[in-house]
């Protein structure tokens, strides 16, 4: 059982992100600074270090060095975000932004000791072009791309990544959400010249719109209200290396033009500076939006678009991979089974077929969940079809993230836009959305609905409905 350590002088979070890694059969030690860190433990004993960047005394990066070698994840708030990237180069294996997402969290950690594994093990023998042994991934060892999958399109993506991949050549990947486009974002890196420099991720959604141009180009001091110290860039943080782009199709008009400087120039000029410096960047971005179309509307430049899509990947959704779902299945039914020491879980007859003829809209993410909630239920070696919470004969319209979709009591509709047999579960959300939006932020939308406020944006990215600029109040 992989042992981690937590470094953090917030009690609260501390507390929380324990019990997060316990439940998922990690062992946990917990430290309030990296002083107390040393004087209770061996340090390098540990599979892997989470440590807040801002401590009392001494700060997370003071780890790096104390752990000889153990990775160390991160933790920063979006305002020191700079000061995280530049802990990777001091040596940190990864950065995660708070307040983080669970799931976003527990990804984190399961890759990072997973390549920590790779990186200490014998190399693994020879496997078939496209696979991987038994979780999906990234591996760079023996040259392979390391995602799970072996139908047509898949095993031409992977040809089309080796070819790619060793050029520096901008990448445009195209697929659904949910379907790993950040997977082959990692392999293109990973099969890279580029695999030894830093590859920088960067939700473009995630983002708030005020702060995306500071945070991807640095600003000097004093460029706007709070701008007390300069600070570098994502785009100057991932200087020789890789700089992936997610949901690029979310970036204002305005940090689009500083991007195509970049692509054009090999250059940035930070906010409220008159000086640019040079870049040695390779681009990989991703969308499931239509870009071309969008550039058609105004919404996306359109000599951004060209520069892009010099190069363009498409990942298939899941339900068009035919047998590869019950493939990745297994995988994710054996990771999760190694997580609570469980040996004898398999899939029911019924699962399986469920798991083939389900159409899975949030793909592999969806299918991730199924299987982990799943594993956790079960009382009995066979894991039936029951147990995955999926309906084939519902298909996309009932899934977890419409439960709770009326609006709750005291909703801002009661009577017309009920959900009728005529009126599907997507159409009752585009007509609430565009209905209200003009009027309710996006945590009232969310709350009126039922649902995660990451849901909403997931569905909005889905059903193509776009969120205003304008005519809200700004959220606190």
């Amino acid at each position: 059982m992989p042992h981690i350590l937590i470094v953090e002088d917030e009690t609260i979070i501390r507390s929380a992100l324990r019990r997060l890694l316990e439940r998922n059969q990690y062992q946990v030690s917990e430290a309030g600074s990296v002083q107390e860190a040393q004087e209770r433990f061996s340090i390098p004993t540990f599979d892997l270090i989470v440590s807040d960047l801002r401590l009392p005394g001494a700060p997370g990066t003071e780890l790096i060095k104390l752990g000889q070698g153990t990775p160390v994840l991160i933790m920063t708030s979006y305002a020191s975000l700079r000061s995280a990237v530049d802990s990777m180069k001091m040596g940190a294996v990864d950065y995660i932004a708070k307040p983080f997402d669970h799931d976003e969290m527990l990804q984190a950690v399961a890759r990072i000791l997973r390549d920590r594994q790779s990186a200490s093990s014998a190399p693994a023998e020879p496997r078939p072009a496209g696979k991987a042994a038994d979780k999906p991934g990234v591996d760079n060892s023996n040259g392979e791309i390391g995602i799970i999958g072996s139908c047509p399109p898949m095993q031409d993506l992977y040809s089309k990544i080796r070819k790619v991949a060793p050029t520096d050549s901008n990448v445009l990947i195209q697929g659904e959400s949910g379907t790993g486009k950040e997977l082959v974002a990692r392999a293109l890196h990973n099969l890279s010249k580029r695999a030894k420099a830093p590859m920088i991720s960067v939700n473009c959604a995630a983002i708030p719109e005020s702060l995306i141009e500071s945070e991807l180009f640095g600003h000097e001091k004093g460029a706007f209200t709070g701008a007390s110290a300069g600070r570098a860039g994502l785009v100057e943080a991932a200087d020789g290396g890789t700089l992936f782009l997610d949901e690029i199709g979310e970036l204002p008009l305005e940090a689009q033009a500083r991007l195509l400087r970049v692509l054009q120039e090999g250059e940035i000029r930070r906010v409220g500076s008159v000086q640019s410096q040079k870049v040695d960047v390779r681009l990989i971005a991703a969308t499931h939006r239509d870009l071309k179309s969008l550039a058609k509307i105004g919404q996306f430049r359109e000599d951004l678009y060209y520069r892009l899509h010099v190069i363009a990947l498409k990942l298939p959704p899941l339900r068009e991979r035919g047998a590869d779902v019950n493939e990745i299945a297994q995988a994710f039914l054996l990771r999760q089974s190694a997580r609570i020491n469980r040996t004898d879980l398999k899939f029911a007859p019924d699962a399986e077929q469920a798991i083939r003829h389900y159409s899975w809209p949030g793909n592999v993410r969806e299918l991730e969940n199924a299987v982990e909630r799943a594993v956790i239920l079960s009382e009995s070696p066979e894991i039936s079809a029951e147990l995955l919470g999926i309906d084939i004969e519902l298909s996309d319209l009932d899934d977890d993230d419409f439960v709770g979709l009326a609006p709750q009591q005291g909703g801002a509709s009661n009577t017309s836009h009920e959900p009728t047999e005529d009126l599907s579960l997507e159409d009752y959300f585009q007509h609430f959305v565009l209905e209200h939006q003009d009027h309710m932020t996006e945590t009232e939308l969310a709350r009126k609905l039922g649902v995660s406020r990451k849901c909403l944006w997931e569905r909005r990215q889905r059903l193509g409905i776009p969120r205003r600029k304008t005519g809200v109040a700004s959220e606190s």
